[in-house]
């Protein structure tokens, strides 16, 4: 059997959908392939879905009875080995849920990420402090303070590609209440609004802030990220968390009416240079 593990990496993903699509451009069903390899149907599903890494000696018998040329079946098998390599968050492991290993592989790989948040500073644009703040609050159960650090320095650690040479384009709408609702003492949310001050100077990211006074808007339901990926295999993605777990959707209808949803919130917040403005005289108050 393949081996199953916590999340999938995005070059498992991506080479997953290549598996299917070149599964169904030879003509074969999943019966068919499952027959190559002695197994159930279910597990020809899990490759293609990522569900399980991709065993190299499995992926060498279905690329022939595909009919993949040896050249390109060779490249398939290099990349493959690649995208199975544990990706650096799974460093943190004993505290990353698996929903959230998703989360963090389609991050690292996205061209562009948008996000609103209504109780929070997006995560990309936390300060420690706020960082820590925000997760002991949220700590319910039997999360110790040696967690608590571990998933700060993750946080911390995923910043990072905000600052990296390909970096993505990063877009996010918040309310104002996330501003408004304290982490810690004054000392904390000044510094947190300076971090957020100093990423609007960053050209690949743009912040806007829902103000109260602007009304409802349609994204009340509750936060939710997308993702948009340089990758023709990945389609635009969203990711919407709930108390214990996660959910990802692909389907069109779904992402089409979230992105929606976004584009009218960015029309109504308050626009990039505003948004700079409310953020100093905010900082004023404190």
């Amino acid at each position: 059997m393949s081996e199953p593990r916590s999340a999938p990496t995005v070059g498992q993903v991506v080479l997953g959908r290549r598996l299917l699509d070149l599964r169904e451009r030879a003509g074969l069903k999943r019966e068919e392939a499952a027959r190559v390899l002695h197994v159930a149907p279910a597990t020809i599903r899990r490759m293609e879905t990522a569900e399980v890494a991709l065993k190299i000696p499995y992926l060498q018998l279905l690329l022939r009875a595909y009919g993949v040329p040896e050249e390109e079946a060779d490249l398939f098998v290099r990349l493959a080995e690649e995208a199975n390599r544990p990706g650096w968050w799974q460093r943190f492991h004993d505290i990353l849920p698996g929903w959230f290993s998703m989360y963090v592989s389609l991050e690292g790989a996205a061209a562009l990420i948008r996000s609103y948040e209504p109780h929070f500073v997006p995560g990309l644009l936390q300060t420690e402090d706020y960082a820590r703040g925000v997760l002991k609050s949220g700590a319910v159960g039997q999360t110790s303070p040696e967690d608590i650090e571990r998933h700060v320095a993750l946080r911390m650690q995923r910043q990072e590609l905000l600052t990296r040479p390909d970096a993505p384009r990063f877009w996010a709408v918040m309310d104002e209440t996330a501003l408004r609702r304290p982490v810690g003492d004054p000392e904390v949310m000044r510094a947190q609004i300076d971090k957020l001050l100093e990423a609007t100077k960053l050209p690949h990211v743009t912040l806007q802030v829902a103000p109260f006074a602007n009304g409802p808007h349609p994204g009340t339901y509750g936060p939710f990220v997308l993702f948009r990926f340089a990758m023709s295999e990945l389609p635009d993605m969203v990711y919407s968390e709930y108390l214990t777990g996660a959910v990802y959707l692909d389907a069109r209808a779904e992402v089409a009416t979230h992105l929606e949803v976004m584009d009218r919130m960015a029309a109504q917040a308050a626009t990039a240079q505003r948004t700079k403005e409310i953020l100093r005289d905010l900082r004023k108050e404190l």
